[in-house]
Formats: structure tokens, sequence, C-alpha cells
């Protein structure tokens, strides 16, 4: 089976249906296949699988039971939605009851099923959690950006490469770090981790390569360093932008010869690691102001990798939040079950600058004090999110496009006597506006998806129908 399945397998016999699905959930970023049997869903489970399974109750060939109880099966944990026109209390209660995770009763609105899907995708982060599954498996993202990081991931984790890993504080650098120890061959020596910048240089030094028995006051016996403490593992250097010149012509001798030498000492010592390092600065701007040595930059910077900031993929935060909501209220012993709609909204909203980091600290808060089922907007007014957004003077204002210049000479409102070709005119309108956006926003989809009014989700598929690149801001050195 595929590490990153299908999102969502959509199983109903009426064509229009699925048409519908499609549309909708298309709409949304989702990554959607339609099919009209449930012997073909099977064997899409079987083959490749889904996040979330869709399908319709009554359909010719196998009985709508009969391939739920298939589908749980097949995929235990995948959350199953099912829909019939001839919905009674008995056959809701009846799914349910045999594993389904919603009902949805036809005719349902495009609302309805989003939020259904929503709350199913949520759901899908408890993998997360699960120790049987590899790391980067377990790594909370569904977005395009994340899932082409964690193929990334899964490729280089098997190679002895060193790898460099950027991104702003509190994006999960240190889970990447992990997921790659995790599926290489490294995986049943230590992990071991190191923050640069919180040891003074001469403590730093003692840290990393450790130091004999009198080389500084206070070294009343031998220690060994990280260097060697994660000898056959993986050694993570954290912050490395914060090291001291001096620490770091230490490191690039020890990355090159693969020999430490403790402070005071004067034996070197044969270890063999394997080097993640990560910063949360631009290196490249370091080195050009001599604060970062470009030789150990090199070395360092063999399989770059970049976390984007949360507020550059909130497609994943129904699954960070529902990922951390069950993570503390089970710690708590609460039964907080979700968000209401004004919290949610509040989330989707706020810049989140502490990314994931921050999100979490905010959920496990929240759930401290929430009152009720639901986390209420509120409470979350507490974290000084709420009051940021529902003062409308403190609202930051999102532009209005300026006349946009009609494409290929078609500005007129009225139809022309000739006629018109309606889909490849309001293609290059919305071409049109899109690329202005862009443009406006130096390429950062989801600013320019506020200026349009529209999801994140939407403006990326809309792109790619359209055949649009854009340069995000988390991919600009």
């Amino acid at each position: 089976m595929d590490s990153i399945p299908l999102d969502i397998l959509v199983a109903d016999d009426e064509q229009s249906m699925r048409e519908f699905l499609d549309i909708v959930l298309t709409n949304e970023g989702y990554k959607v296949q339609c099919v009209s049997s449930g012997e073909q869903a099977l064997e899409i489970l079987k083959t490749s699988g889904a996040r979330i399974f869709i399908q319709d109750m009554r359909m010719g060939g196998l009985d709508g039971m009969e391939l739920l109880d298939a589908a749980r099966t097949h995929a235990p944990d995948m959350p199953i939605l099912v829909m019939t026109a001839f919905s009674t209390s008995d056959v809701a209660i009846e799914s349910m009851r045999r594993g389904s995770f919603d009902f949805l009763r036809k005719p349902f609105q495009n609302d309805d099923v989003r939020s259904a899907v929503r709350r199913a995708m949520a759901a899908t982060s408890d993998l997360f959690d699960r120790t049987d599954l590899p790391a980067s498996r377990r790594m909370v993202g569904n977005t395009t950006v994340m899932r082409e990081l964690l193929e990334v991931v899964e490729r280089i984790a098997p190679t002895d490469s060193t790898v460099m890993v950027t991104g702003e504080s509190g994006c999960g650098k240190e889970l990447v770090a992990r997921a790659i120890h995790d599926g290489s061959g490294r995986h049943q020596g230590p992990f071991v981790a190191v923050n640069c910048s919180a040891f003074t240089e001469g403590l730093l030094e003692s840290e990393l390569f450790g130091h004999v028995k009198g080389a500084f006051t206070g070294a009343i016996e031998e220690r060994k360093g990280v260097f060697l403490n994660a000898d056959g593992g993986t050694l993570f250097l954290d912050e490395v932008a914060d090291m001291s010149l001096s620490t770091q012509v230490r490191i690039l001798r020890s990355l090159e010869s693969r020999q430490v030498i403790p402070v005071g000492g004067d034996q070197e010592i044969s270890t063999d690691v394997r080097i993640i390092a990560a910063t949360n600065k631009n290196l490249i701007e370091e080195v050009r102001q001599g604060r970062f040595r470009e030789d150990l930059y090199y070395r360092l910077n063999v399989i770059p990798l970049h976390l984007p900031p949360l507020r550059d993929r909130k497609d994943d935060l129904p699954l960070l939040a529902g990922h951390f909501l069950r993570r503390h209220a089970e710690k708590m012993g609460k039964t907080v079950a979700g968000f209401s709609d004004e919290a949610w909204q509040v989330l989707l909203d706020h810049d989140w600058p502490g990314n994931v980091r921050e999100l979490e600290n905010v959920i496990q808060r929240q759930v401290a004090l929430a009152r009720g089922p639901l986390i209420e907007s509120f409470e979350l007014a507490t974290v000084g999110l709420l009051s940021r957004f529902s003062d409308p003077a403190k609202r930051k204002p999102l532009a209005v496009a300026e006349t946009v210049p009609p494409p290929l000479g078609a500005g007129m409102t009225t139809l022309a006597e000739d006629g018109c070709q309606l889909e490849q005119y309001l293609e290059e309108v919305e071409r049109s506006l899109i690329l202005q956006a862009l443009e406006r926003t130096g390429g950062n989809q989801t600013r320019a998806a506020q200026w349009l009014g529209v999801s994140y989700r939407q403006i990326r598929y809309r792109s790619q129908k359209l055949g649009i690149r854009s340069r995000t801001v988390s991919e600009a050195p």
C-alpha cells in the first residue's frame, strides 16, 4: 500500500452524485477518486487505500452493510461516511453500530459534505499516535507541500547523507529529524538531540565533544559528549547558526575525520554518527555576514529540507487541531469533542507566528478551560486570539482587487451579437485575477487566496487546473 494514500474514495452508482462529490471535494483541494460499485471500491482499498471512504448504502451488487463491513475489515482506522436517500433511524443506527463515522441523508448541501469530511479528516490524525507506523507516516500533515516533504523524507531516510532542516521556530524540525532516523538503518541506535543555542561556547564544546577530568573548573570527572553518546545512531544539532566560529571549526573537523577530541584531551576518539542539522535562520545570509563558515555550510547542507510555517499550510489545521484536541483531552480525562464554528474561524484567521508549537499550547489550554463538549470562541479570548479578530479596528484589511484588464479584449458585460465561448472567457478572467493576486503577494498562495476571497485549497486547485505555477514564500531561499 502506498505510504501516502488517496484522500477520499467515493462509491456511488449514481453518476450525478459522483460528479457532484468530485466537484465539491476537489474544489476543497482533496485528491478524490469516484467509483460506481462496492467491488471497485474494495479493490482500491486493498491496493492503494484512502484516508476517508464515502459510500452509498444502496447500490447494485454488494449490499451497503456488507460493503461497510468489508471496508472496515480492510481499513479498520479509516473513517467511513455512509449516505442514502432512503434513510431511516434503523439504517443510521445500524451503520454507526458497524463502525461508520457519520451518516449523510440525501439530498444534502455542499456545506454538509464539507463539514462531515472536515471532521473525518481530523479523525485520521489518530494514526499519528500509532507507534507501529513509520515516523514519517505519523507526522501530521496532508497539504501538498507536506506530502512532498514526507515523500522526500522516506526517500532519504535509508541513506546516510547529512541533512539540513530549515524553518521557523515551532514548525517541527526535530520531528522531521526523528522521522529520518526512524526510517534509517540506524533506527536501533540512539537518537541524540542538542540545542546549540542553549549553551555558552565553552559548555557547548563540552556538551558536543566531552571533556577529560580537570579540563576546567568543575570538571571533576571524565564525561562523554553527544558525538560519542550518539555513536551508531543519529545526532541532531538544532540551531546550528548559533554556534561560535571556533566551535564551528571543531564541528567541521569532526565531520571530516569522524573523530572527536574531548575538551582538555589530546587523543582522538572515533565515532560513527549521522548528522541532521537544523536552524531557523537563513544560513546563506549568515555565511554572507561572516557569522557561519562557508565550508561547514556545504558540509551540512548536503540534503536541504524546508518546513513551511503553519500560516502557509492552514489546510493542515483540521488534522493538527483534532490530533492535539484528542491527545490532551485523553491526558486530562475530559470529553471535549471539537470546536464551535466561531472558535474554528478564530483558529483559521490567526497567523500562528509560533507555528505548530503555538497551536498545541493554545489547544492544551482550551481543553483545560473547556466547560462543555466544545471549545467556544469566548474561551479562545483568554489567549488573545479572539480580540484581534472580533474588533474591526484591529483586523488587517484585505486589499480589494483593482479593475482587471479584460482578457483577450472581451471586456464587455453584454453578449456580443456573434456570441462567445463562455468557458474560455471565464477561464481567462479567472487566470487574470489569480495571476494579479499572486504577483501582488510575491507568489504566496495563502495571501493570494485572501485577496480573492477563496480558500487556500480553492486557489491551489484552480491554479493547477489553469496551469498556473507559483513559487510560494515557503520555497524561497
